[in-house]
């Protein structure tokens, strides 16, 4: 159970750049008929680097799948790697075609939208695992879930009211979504931890 809490920590931290970097493409393609006649080739071919690198970080953490705690902490790094390099190419982007406000704001809100649900998942299936324990040993899992819950109230709120600020740059709302991000993941490494202390003895 202890090797298995680590997994499922590593799996959340995946799956949540992975439900991003989706929401990230569903936007922009959403978005790619309204660029500009003289950008759309170079739009096309960034949204098919995205969706790419996408698609080489999904095979990646399909790979580690079933790995040990040791291998997923080692492949970590590379994974990481490869989520810098997708929000590297999705800043050429804003950059290079997407230098409108709106068109930054919806991207913002999609992808804002995608890190919330991500913490309501991994908060709902942190909670399905503490049910399986012992009522005296549920303690500490409940009150991580509890905090992480709330953590994803509050980042929604702080994400929601930048977005209706309108006029923030894409600087400071990708820092906001990276900050979040952040705490989404002490979040979720801290519940998981908890489930590892009240895992029973002979389930470790």
């Amino acid at each position: 159970m202890a090797e298995q809490s680590s997994m499922h920590s590593y799996l959340n931290w995946a799956k949540q750049r992975i439900d991003e970097m989706d929401a990230t493409l569903a936007s922009l393609q959403a978005k790619a008929g309204q660029v500009q006649a003289d950008s759309k080739v170079k739009a096309d071919q960034l949204i098919a680097d995205l969706k790419k690198q996408r698609d080489e970080f999904q095979a990646n953490v399909n790979k580690q799948a079933k790995a040990t705690e040791v291998a997923w902490a080692s492949n970590k790094a590379q994974l990481d790697s490869q989520w810098k390099a997708f929000e590297a190419q999705v800043k050429t982007y804003i950059d290079t075609v997407a230098k409108q406000v709106p068109q930054q704001q919806a991207l913002f809100r999609d992808v804002a939208a995608a890190q919330v649900k991500a913490w309501r998942e991994a908060a709902n299936a942190i909670q399905d695992v503490a049910t399986k324990f012992a009522a005296g040993r549920r303690a500490d899992v409940d009150a991580a879930v509890t905090k992480m819950k709330a953590d994803a109230t509050e980042a929604e709120a702080r994400l929601q009211k930048l977005n209706q600020a309108g006029n923030e740059s894409w600087a400071a709302l990708s820092a906001a979504l990276a900050e979040s991000r952040k705490t989404f993941d002490r979040a979720n490494q801290a519940a998981w931890d908890a489930v590892k202390r009240a895992a029973p003895a002979s389930a470790a």
